[in-house]
């Protein structure tokens, strides 16, 4: 990479604002809210859809794991295809392709036809994600990224956060059986109009300095290596991780062969669908990654453990399960919004704010859920995940901001890709580990729910402590590198004036 790569994205292309770059970001945030939402809203119709179509819970939790699997499988490829093609026309084609699949999703007669359409829809989602990321860096500069980058991280949370609450209230409204198929139907309508709109609004063409040059091999690696890690996890609750725990060592392998393969790619002056040198020469990528994957592992893996313990230890409804983690999402949304405009003045330290924040949130919240007599839980956590929210807010936007940064905006798809697969991988992990420890404590204490809870919600506190430990001495270099170069600029303003 040259000198001119590790430069600020904003400083190697000619940027003219697009007149129309708000309203064509608001299409792109609701694609994007109802893809990241199909994740979670899926989980609390699982019973009403075994019922229905007399299914096993082993063959209806393919629903929700081949959603996500097939959702991180794809982002990479699909992020270098929006560098190449241009973002436009892959986000056009994905939007299309996951509104069919959604109403295929929604009309399926068995469950062999709902997992067929769920695989699917996780493929368009998947090649829709890295496009709203690459289409921020293209459409945005300098304070006005970070606002925007805001305004996607408050999307990532509050689609996280409300899943649950949706699913809930749709199947209140339109019983166990309808009720479920509304779930993915809802997405038609919506998708229909965004995808007019995006039509309109999203620019054409595709970034100066990009080739069609597409690394077949390189994609297959990929691929097989994501597959090879991803599907023991997304299978944990059926039992992949005993079952299928040879995986990880047959993806470890294809991953370094994968890495291997786009350095000899990158030797030979072609284009790698993934270019290993933004993780050692671009500034705050790699961190970034890293801290986003931990993060992600404590922070996917709480909402599973309070849909376990709020519906099957202490009985309530999904709606009411859903409502209760609600302060969640309005703390994070809040907070995303605002972290968005503070990112280019205070960078890392906001993260680190954040995740000492939620980390405070999240253990204050696991303490008064092992200790609070149930009856009184509902309103005594919601101080608990406010804060939690707040602090959350302030890690996952500016975090995209940062670790996609100083990437060039010809890169923008595979990079933003790059870091949301990571992203799936660490979500992946924490939905396999926080609800496998949950059983594992329940059946320990004699079906003590409190306690098993508690527990699962205090080891989700380590993951926003990992991801602290990784952003604290990237906060701190930052902090040098700024130093040096105002050393460096008054060292050549004296220059000039002598």
């Amino acid at each position: 990479m040259t000198a001119t790569d590790r430069r600020p994205a904003s400083t190697q292309d000619d940027y003219e604002p697009d007149p129309r770059r708000w309203r064509a970001l608001s299409v792109t945030l609701v694609a994007g809210f109802m893809t990241l939402l199909d994740v979670s809203i899926v989980s609390v119709a699982l019973p009403s859809m075994r019922d229905a179509l007399g299914t096993t819970p082993a063959g209806v939790q393919w629903v929700v794991s081949g959603y996500a699997l097939t959702f991180g499988l794809v982002l990479v490829p699909a992020g270098r295809l929006g560098d190449a093609f241009g973002r436009r026309r892959i986000f056009l084609v994905a939007l299309a392709a996951f509104v069919l699949t959604s109403a295929m999703a929604g009309a399926a007669p068995t469950i062999e036809m709902l997992v067929a359409a769920r695989l699917l829809q996780g493929v368009a989602a998947g090649f829709l994600a890295p496009q709203n990321s690459a289409l921020i860096q293209q459409l945005f500069r300098g304070a006005e990224r970070g606002k925007a980058f805001g305004l996607f991280g408050a999307t990532v949370g509050l689609s996280t956060a409300t899943g649950p609450v949706v699913g809930g209230l749709l199947i209140g409204v339109f019983g166990e059986d309808l009720g479920w198929r509304t779930i993915f139907f809802v997405n038609v309508p919506i998708g229909v109009v965004a995808l007019v709109l995006a039509a309109r609004l999203l620019p054409k063409g595709r970034p100066s300095g990009t080739t069609t040059d597409i690394d077949v091999v390189g994609t297959l690696l990929l691929a097989v290596g994501a597959v090879a890690v991803l599907l023991p996890l997304v299978q944990a609750e059926s039992g992949g991780l005993a079952r299928l725990w040879w995986l990880f060592l047959v993806g470890a392998a294809v991953i370094a062969a994968f890495v291997r393969w786009e350095r000899r790619v990158v030797s030979r002056g072609r284009e790698p669908v993934f270019d290993v040198r933004l993780l050692t020469r671009t500034r705050g990528y790699a961190a970034g990654v890293a801290v986003g994957t931990v993060y992600f592992i404590g922070f996917s893996g709480i909402w599973l453990v309070f849909a376990l313990y709020f519906q099957t230890g202490l009985g309530w409804t999904p709606l009411h399960s859903g409502l209760s983690v609600v302060p969640f999402a309005i703390g994070a949304a809040g907070s995303a919004a605002v972290a968005g405009r503070l990112v280019s003045r205070f960078g890392r330290l906001l993260t680190v704010i954040g995740l000492s924040v939620v980390s405070a949130g999240l253990l204050l919240t696991a303490f008064l859920v092992a200790t609070l007599d149930p009856g009184t839980l509902t309103w005594a956590v919601l101080p608990a995940l406010f804060l939690a929210g707040l602090g959350g807010g302030f890690v996952i936007s500016p975090n995209i901001t940062l670790t996609l940064r100083d990437v060039p905006v010809r890169m923008a798809g595979a990079a933003g890709g790059g870091l949301q697969t990571t992203q799936r991988f660490g979500a992946a992990l924490g939905s396999a580990v926080l609800p496998g420890l949950f059983y594992v404590v329940l059946g320990a204490t004699g079906q003590d729910y409190p306690t098993a809870a508690g527990v699962a919600l205090g080891v989700a506190v380590l993951g926003a402590l990992g991801a602290l430990a990784i952003a604290v001495p990237d906060w701190l270099r930052d902090r040098r590198a700024d130093r040096a170069d105002r050393a460096e600029h008054e060292h050549h303003g004296h220059a000039v004036l002598d």
